[in-house]
């Protein structure tokens, strides 16, 4: 008998053996972050950077396939007995010498996963990955000259590709309420000091929200330069409306941490009763909040991706009722098949969503 029918008799009487359970769920508790289980992480350390925002360190398993700077990773947390998916930029270098990954958190008020990582989550502590995307990286062939516009969060991946890759003339225009705001100050007043890059810091408390057709006072070369630009959604609305303007639309790349809102999609004038109806849960809803929130914070176990309506991760069956599409106000009617983005659908009357 070979080795390899050996070994299929062998796991066939330890099959036997754990029933219900199988031999995998025994070496998950033992190896949790072996080669062919499911992708995890154990947080490894907890770095407080402002006084809402952290830096979290996680051994990924032996399945995590590496990362390109500027990309992000779901991460799966059990958060009150539920488990909670949400996406974060991947803040460390791709050849961290150690092999951890890092995420840099922002607590949000009433962001229950946010919170949990900046304010609770304890070193030894077992989180669910995915495998890394996303789009917003530099290309191959460096270009000679960047602009990094960023404010708040939105200055992660930034960060993941200053600490990866060194450019030529690089430009940082970054804004936080206050100097003490400012994620990755230290880091970053360093590299100024250094000579590896050109910062300026843009305090919004004092100087007021930047004024992007001003730019050109901070950054008189702009429209020449590569610029990788993440943060609010009213500063990356302004932002590609000035590149657009100025004909240089093609050197604009962004991230958006939440989709774009039409005008007039997000008010509270629709909303209604939804229905989980596999579960059978029936909560009120608003016509602002998102149906997969809504889910979550009902305890229907939600599929989600990217909580952006780019992935499809999120995809759901519509049994009956109306949703509206926060980023077109284009309202969707149940009929047979019809499937919604629950990431990016708010409730536009009684609804009932098969979950």
């Amino acid at each position: 008998m070979t080795s390899a029918a050996l070994r299929g008799r062998a796991w066939k009487l330890l099959e036997m053996v754990t029933t219900p359970l199988l031999p995998s769920d025994y070496l998950d508790l033992v190896s949790p972050l072996r080669a062919g289980a499911d992708l995890r992480g154990r947080v490894e350390a907890v770095h407080r950077e402002t006084g809402d925002a952290a830096t979290v360190v996680i051994r990924p398993g032996r399945s995590w396939r590496g990362h390109t700077a500027g990309q992000y990773v779901r991460i799966g947390v059990d958060v009150d007995g539920r488990r909670l998916w949400r996406a974060y930029s991947l803040t460390s270098p791709t050849d961290r010498p150690d092999g951890r990954i890092t995420i840099t958190v922002k607590a949000v008020p009433d962001g229950k996963v946010s919170n949990h990582l900046v304010h609770r989550v304890a070193p030894g502590t077992l989180v669910r990955l995915d495998q890394p995307t996303g789009d917003f990286v530099l290309p191959r062939a460096r270009p000679t000259k960047v602009l990094y516009l960023t404010a708040g969060s939105g200055i992660t991946p930034v960060m993941g590709m200053l600490r990866d890759t060194e450019v030529d003339d690089a430009v940082m225009v970054h804004c936080a309420p206050r100097p003490q705001d400012v994620i990755f100050r230290d880091e970053l007043r360093g590299l100024a000091a250094a000579g590896k890059l050109r910062l300026t810091e843009v305090h919004t408390d004092t100087a007021g929200r930047l004024d992007v057709a001003r730019l050109g006072d901070l950054v008189p070369d702009w429209a020449e330069r590569e610029t990788w630009a993440c943060g609010p959604a009213g500063l990356l609305d302004a932002v590609e409306e000035h590149w657009a303007g100025h004909g240089v639309r093609e050197r604009l790349h962004t991230e958006r941490f939440r989709p774009r809102v039409v005008a007039g999609a997000d008010d509270d004038g629709g909303g209604g009763e939804v229905t989980f109806s596999t579960t059978g849960r029936t909560v009120a809803a608003d016509g602002a909040t998102p149906l997969l929130d809504v889910g979550e914070e009902a305890g229907v176990l939600m599929p989600s991706g990217c909580r952006m309506g780019i992935c499809f991760g999120c995809v759901t069956p519509l049994r009956a009722g109306a949703v509206r599409d926060l980023r077109t106000g284009e309202i969707t009617e149940a009929e047979p098949g019809v499937l919604i983005q629950t990431c990016v659908s708010a409730a536009a009357g009684p609804c009932d969503i098969e979950r």
